[in-house]
């Protein structure tokens, strides 16, 4: 893995991952303005379970860590299940846990439907206050009516990832 100030992690373990999408959509903006990003995919990757005591000195475990930790903005594209982020993503953040101190974090969400748009508040929540992170409050949530078959369709969800996107950007620098 490549060390880089803005890491993109894909929470998503489905093949056809809506919100891996919002996410390589994402470092293209990035690419677009001249930031350089990482991109990090948990399909890529095999992490085990967090269990607390083991598993914190597994390579993929470790390579995640470090990219975090060298990471200054972190964004998360996660898949919503069940009204919350996908358990993967949470078990990434219990796998890493003090690697995530001091980040700045965004969220990228694709849902099924448009009532689950706060899901992501008590990963926010469990981010800022066990990491002191910094939560971007622009976070995207995108439904599958912006989709056609696995192409983000809606100019509207382009424009509010571009929003993300910069909002990052002016975080980060202003942290400097």
């Amino acid at each position: 893995m490549n060390s880089a100030e803005y890491l993109i992690i894909s929470a998503s373990l489905r093949s056809n991952s809506r919100s891996r999408v919002l996410a390589n959509y994402l470092a293209r903006c990035y690419e677009a303005v001249g930031i350089g990003s990482e991109f990090l995919d948990l399909r890529d990757s095999f992490l085990p379970f967090c269990d607390g005591e083991t598993v914190y000195t597994h390579p993929e475990v470790i390579s995640f860590s470090e990219a975090i930790l060298a990471a200054r903005v972190v964004i998360l594209a996660t898949p919503i299940y069940n009204f919350d982020a996908s358990a993967a993503v949470k078990n990434l953040i219990e796998l890493t846990g003090e690697a995530w101190e001091n980040k700045v974090v965004g969220f990228l969400c694709a849902a099924g439907g448009a009532s689950s748009y706060m899901s992501v508040m008590s990963l926010a929540n469990s981010l800022m206050l066990d990491f002191r992170c910094l939560v971007i409050p622009r976070f995207v949530y995108v439904t599958g009516e912006e989709f056609r078959e696995e192409t983000l369709v809606s100019e509207d969800a382009k424009a509010r990832i571009r929003d993300l996107a910069l909002a990052s950007i002016r975080i980060r620098n202003y942290q400097s």
